[in-house]
């Protein structure tokens, strides 16, 4: 999709993904629970621009996108990154949004990765680790998550489609390993946030750091900035940068409200 396509073409583009490729898609092990609090929720692709800058200096980002954060494309094999949990608010009960990183999904119909999200669902939020190979649903962890804790995600692909996962709270002193097969193409890298809803809970800031792909910094390969419900990165250095709100970032973005929010389904495809 282009950066403002809607929710709802979104949601159908990846429900589309979804029939085509489970077919060939290896049955995923079982290593976590049922999906927590609220809705199963599907993290799927982003479709690039037709044309545009890209660059990691002070330039505008691309808005409104169903990702918010840094997105390279290229031929990757492995993608690692962390960032604090925010200390997110609800607004509404449909706020749902997850920081992660992972490979592609960026001009491609499949994505592997992992991350942490804050679902409002029940009135508070609730913290959820996951990872996925999409387009099959997330496996959600049980380890607990808090806001401030520091988590560390990396995705990496080996030979005939296997892909190592692994996610970290460095805070509490656990991690999680998984190893899954997939056939995907490898063809991009990101380290964004993402709301299926387009309704995420307000937070002031959310940091990344350390992002490498390839085991270069995340800046070696110009990422496209992207900005996403009103939260935006600033520059990247490196394999650092935060994402803000509104003026808090690159000045633009408004934060969704009520009326541009959409409604919660079922079932969550971004």
């Amino acid at each position: 999709m282009g950066m403002k396509t809607t929710s709802a073409r979104s949601r159908s583009r990846a429900v589309a993904a979804a029939t085509a490729a489970l077919a060939t898609t290896a049955v995923l092990a079982l290593a976590g629970s049922a999906a927590p609090v609220g809705a199963a929720t599907a993290f799927g692709p982003q479709t690039p621009l037709a044309a545009g800058s890209h660059g990691t200096g002070q330039v505008r980002p691309y808005d409104d996108g169903v990702w918010g954060g840094y997105v390279a494309q290229g031929r990757f094999t492995s993608i690692s990154g962390s960032w604090v949990e925010p200390q997110a608010t609800c607004n509404t009960s449909d706020d749902l949004f997850a920081p992660w990183v992972g490979i592609d999904g960026y001009g491609s119909q499949t994505v592997e990765q992992a991350g942490v999200q804050t679902d409002c669902s029940s009135g508070r939020p609730v913290l959820s680790a996951w990872y996925e190979m999409y387009p099959a649903a997330p496996v959600y962890w049980r380890d607990a998550v808090s806001p401030g804790d520091t988590i560390t995600s990396s995705v990496v692909a080996q030979s005939r489609g296997t892909y190592v996962i692994t996610l970290s709270d460095t805070t509490k002193g656990w991690t999680e390993h998984t190893t899954q097969r997939l056939s995907a193409q490898n063809v991009s890298a990101e380290a964004v946030i993402e709301s299926p809803t387009q309704s995420y809970p307000s937070f002031d800031e959310l940091d990344f750091s350390n992002v490498t792909v390839n085991g270069k910094p995340f800046s070696s390969y110009d990422p496209q900035a992207i900005t996403s419900g009103g939260y935006g990165p600033g520059e990247l250095n490196g394999g650092d940068f935060s994402i803000t709100p509104e003026d808090g970032g690159w000045g633009w973005a408004t934060h969704a409200t009520p009326s541009h929010q959409a409604a919660r389904p079922g079932t969550i495809r971004y």
